[in-house]
């Protein structure tokens, strides 16, 4: 045999025992060592945490609405608004204002039916009381002050306040901080509201109280 056909012989056998070794170390495997995903193994599957409807602490059950109600701080950030995780009224949306902010909610169904600003320092206090008195029945009424919410307040509007079912409402004052969820014709006064009197010994910013939250879950009207 030549040796250039010794050559050649050689380096197939070069080759196959080449190709055996890459076999063994690189492709060879087995089963027990194929590891999927962990989002897709379900002995690694992860429970995700349920975030609650507005952020508020801890989610609501069946049947129940989740909001929360933030008043301004001082004259400066604006009050907002959320429920069931929609934000009604906030300062990024634009659409609060100096006085009371209210925002009216189908109880039962969760649909915001509408809402405004009231300036109670310089606007007309009658634009309030024709807006509470329109409030349809089964709805909700979330309330935010800011600023000032108490100047122009009237003893009508009061009775207002109080009949959807307000417990500070009558002492509502010159720059207090008053936030508060009520029903129309509530026969009992609301569990949710929070009021802070404008006080200069306690007062948290120069001239106002600090802001006010309020959260929580409100039951669903049954029709």
């Amino acid at each position: 045999m030549r040796v250039s056909g010794v050559l050649r012989l050689l380096a197939f056998i070069f080759a196959l025992v080449a190709t055996w070794i890459f076999t063994r170390t690189y492709v060879s495997f087995s089963w027990n060592t194929v590891r999927l995903p962990r989002w897709l193994s379900s002995t690694h599957r992860e429970t995700r945490a349920v975030q609650a409807k507005c952020s508020i602490s801890k989610p609501c059950p069946n049947n129940f609405f989740a909001f929360k109600i933030c008043s301004g701080a001082a004259n400066v950030v604006g009050p907002s608004m959320c429920f069931e995780d929609h934000t009604i009224m906030s300062p990024v949306k634009n659409n609060v204002g100096r006085g009371l902010n209210i925002a009216l909610v189908n109880g039962s169904t969760g649909t915001v039916l509408r809402h405004s600003s009231f300036d109670m320092y310089s606007g007309d206090v009658k634009e309030l009381v024709k807006f509470l008195k329109e409030i349809p029945e089964g709805t909700l009424v979330l309330v935010a002050s800011y600023d000032d919410p108490g100047t122009k307040m009237t003893d009508e509007a009061r009775k207002l306040f109080s009949d959807l079912g307000s417990s500070h409402a009558k002492n509502l004052g010159f720059r207090d901080s008053w936030v508060f969820l009520g029903a129309r014709n509530l026969k009992s006064k609301s569990p949710f509201e929070q009021f802070l009197k404008n006080n200069p010994d306690t007062n948290k910013y120069e001239g106002w109280p600090e802001l006010l939250e309020l959260e929580g879950c409100v039951p669903q009207k049954i029709i």
